[in-house]
């Protein structure tokens, strides 16, 4: 491959990519629409000259049949006349006009055809001219939809949407946080007071069984005895009667 080809090569894709770019599809859409009309109007200007042609060859060709059997008429009125040689060149004005009505006959079979094609063509093209009409509304509807999309997603995309949505459940994930030393903060102050209402009926029940050992330390019947005296008891029992004065005191 030649320097020079891929030159060419290169330039014509560039070229490709700047045109297709500079395309606006509702443009676009507007230009081939209003080029199809154009073609359109030229061709049922060619139809109508084909249709022209048509009905000029057909009145020359239905004039030499109308001369050709004029002559026809002419060559036996001459002959019943006794007019040979008339009738002669009557009979050779009906052939020229014969011939040339034979040869327009095959043109007007030729322009017939054409004219019908031409129809036919003329035909189709009002059609997809129409379907192209309808197809143009539905298309610019979805290029302006498409374009309201892009300009969505691109005023979405410059959001910072990903550093809004982190902000957020990091505040979320706060929130569940305070929660939950709120509730850790009731449930121990709940333990907190449980346990002082326990410390206070634990020593009700103490100093019930203190009060009551008063009692019976205090109301000691005389069938218990006499404790002995503090000279001759022993350790142990000095040392309780010493905590019952005590208690006797409190």
């Amino acid at each position: 491959m030649g320097l020079f080809d891929r030159l060419g090569r290169v330039v014509r894709a560039n070229l490709n990519d700047m045109v297709s770019k500079a395309e606006d599809p509702e443009k676009i859409l507007e230009q081939s629409i209003i080029d199809m009309q154009e073609d359109l109007v030229q061709l049922r200007q060619a139809v109508a000259r084909a249709i022209a042609t048509q009905k000029r060859t057909e009145q020359q060709y239905n004039k030499n049949q109308a001369d050709a059997n004029q002559w026809h008429q002419r060559a036996q009125l001459a002959l019943s006349k006794g007019d040979e040689n008339l009738a002669r060149e009557a009979l050779q004005r009906k052939k020229t006009s014969g011939d040339t009505a034979a040869q327009l006959k095959g043109q007007l079979d030729i322009q017939t055809g054409q004219v019908q094609a031409l129809k036919k063509n003329l035909i189709a093209l009002e059609s997809k001219i129409s379907e192209a009409k309808t197809k143009k509304d539905m298309l610019k509807a979805r290029v302006q939809a498409a374009k309201a999309n892009e300009q969505l997603q691109s005023t979405i995309g410059s959001l910072n949407t990903g550093g809004s949505m982190a902000a957020f459940e990091r505040m979320e994930e706060k929130v569940l946080e305070m929660e939950a030393r709120s509730q850790a903060a009731g449930e121990l102050g709940g333990v907190d007071l449980e346990s002082q209402f326990a410390a206070l009926e634990s020593g009700s029940d103490i100093d019930d069984e203190l009060a009551a050992m008063k009692a019976q330390l205090g109301g000691s019947s005389p069938s218990q005895g006499a404790l002995p005296e503090a000279s001759t008891a022993p350790p142990v029992d000095a040392e309780l009667e010493d905590l019952r004065r005590q208690l006797d005191k409190s």
